[in-house]
């Protein structure tokens, strides 16, 4: 008889976890039940969380929203509440019914045309419609466009939880930590890139599930709403050549480049300049808030020279090295692995590191090393930057000064850094991953699950002999869904 084991339970699975349990009866007991029966199931408890902190999250913002965005000076950023939703409102036509692309707008500087990639445009555009619809004067829109906005934006934020809850497999509360995360209730609303992280992690969610070409199509929309998803892409090829899989990675690729495509050439075609105003601003920003190359320039004194190339040749070391690692690690890495280091070494390397970015990279931190305690070290980092670019923007008089702002771009820096050898560590050492500790294999890795090696810079063998305990791995236990990676067989 074939035996279904129940989801890992955090207080019996996680130290940080268990020790805080003991304030409420302590770890779950051998005969707890799933969560699978009855109203409370571990999904709707995860929205419930999610919307928590969601709403604590515009209340952190109330007191721009009182102000309705529109307060001169620098309270804002004094008091941390600062959103692009509703300045973008005022300043990029859409009180005035401009459309994005077609439209120039006046007054803005160098940028003529809106710099967002065309899925975030047309959803500001959506939202725009019904905002001029339902309020009258330029600041009472701009309000409800951030309130209808923070709308959309929860429902990527459920989404997204509840995706990171069906990929985490035999661990779903390990979902709780993206729901809870103080990165999300601090910078949900400043942009709208959880529309991109949505999209992405629906696409991973249907590659574990074995569908790649709608992983694929899925990956692409969300680069057409903010371009990092097309860099899931890379690592996924590496894992694919070691198992072999390349033709899945095919199907995947044309999916997204398909998809990419559809929602982007008819704004391409028709407005060339408006559309291409998102690629061009991103090559021609220069060292921006949150980087090392802004720390570099304001040392020297002067922009770098070439500064696109320091970015670029940085990144493609460390992306080389990520690829090194899949293909020569003892055990081929989870994809959650090889996908959190991708993002890390772009954000640490690129001209910007807006605090919205740590969307990016949350659900795929819980998935690659899910433990509360690097988590939680990791969050804190970014809670510190988070406050310190505002306060930054502030001025030195009532913030923070330059040298100041150092400090907490190094602590973001530190603490990326830090999660991400810990996952690299997991990768070298597989006995220290939580999520193979079982004996399970890449609950999230769609095809690659219980795949055998077929290309590997170091032959240890196939790996069907050994598990990362050093246990048999059964292939019998590796299936096609993520949640259902591990059989137990029990004879009766």
């Amino acid at each position: 008889m074939v035996m279904r084991p129940g989801p890992v339970f955090p207080s019996r699975d996680d130290p940080v976890v268990a020790a805080a349990s003991e304030g409420v009866g302590g770890p779950a007991g051998a005969h707890a039940r799933s969560g699978g029966r009855g109203w409370w199931t571990p999904a709707r408890v995860l929205i419930a969380m999610v919307i928590t902190v969601f709403a604590l999250g515009i209340a952190q913002k109330s007191y721009c929203h009182a102000d309705q965005w529109a307060r001169p000076g620098n309270a804002q950023y004094i008091h941390a509440c600062y959103s692009d939703i509703p300045h973008l409102f005022r300043e990029r036509g859409f009180n005035d019914g401009l459309l994005p692309y077609f439209d120039r707008i006046a007054d803005t500087g160098n940028i003529q045309y809106l710099e967002y990639p065309v899925v975030t445009g047309a959803v500001m555009q959506a939202v725009a419609v019904l905002t001029r619809a339902g309020a009258q004067g330029v600041h009472e829109r701009a309000v409800l466009f951030y309130d209808i906005t923070a709308v959309i934006l929860l429902l990527c934020a459920v989404v997204s939880v509840l995706a990171v809850m069906k990929l985490s497999g035999r661990r779903p509360w390990d979902a709780a930590m993206v729901a809870l995360a103080p990165g999300l209730l601090l910078a949900a609303t400043i942009n709208w890139d959880l529309i991109a992280v949505a999209f992405s992690l629906l696409g991973l969610l249907a590659w574990s599930r074995r569908h790649p070409i709608l992983a694929g199509v899925l990956i692409g929309l969300g680069a057409a709403a903010k371009f990092y998803p097309m860099l899931l892409l890379g690592p996924l090829l590496v894992l694919c050549l070691r198992a072999g899989r390349l033709r899945e990675f095919g199907q995947a690729l044309l999916g997204a480049t398909t998809a990419w495509a559809v929602v982007n050439l008819p704004v391409m075609l028709l407005a060339p300049q408006g559309w291409l105003t998102f690629y061009k601003f991103s090559f021609d920003r220069g060292e921006d808030y949150g980087s090392i190359w802004l720390i570099l320039m304001q040392t020297a004194g002067h922009r770098l020279p070439a500064l696109n190339l320091f970015p670029a040749a940085t990144l493609l070391l460390l992306c080389a090295t990520i690829a090194v690692l899949g293909l020569a690690a003892p055990r081929r890495p989870r994809l959650a692995q090889l996908l959190f280091l991708m993002l890390a070494a772009f954000v640490l390397t690129n001209k910007v590191y807006s605090p919205q970015y740590v969307l990016w990279l949350i659900p795929l931190a819980v998935l690659a090393r899910p433990r509360w305690r690097d988590f939680l070290i990791w969050q804190a980092c970014e809670v510190v930057y988070f406050f310190g670019v505002w306060l930054y923007l502030a001025g030195a008089d009532r913030g923070l000064s330059m040298q100041a702002y150092w400090v907490t771009i190094g602590v973001h820096v530190v603490g990326t850094a830090y999660l991400a050898a810990m996952v690299v560590r997991d990768i070298l050492r597989p006995e220290h991953d939580p999520v193979r500790a079982d004996g399970s294999d890449d609950p999230s890795g769609g095809v690659l699950d219980g795949a055998d090696d077929v290309l590997s810079l170091i032959q240890r063998g196939r790996i069907g002999e050994l598990s990362a305990v050093g246990a048999p791995f059964d292939r019998t236990r590796a299936t096609t869904g993520g949640s259902r990676a591990l059989r137990c067989r029990r004879d009766r």
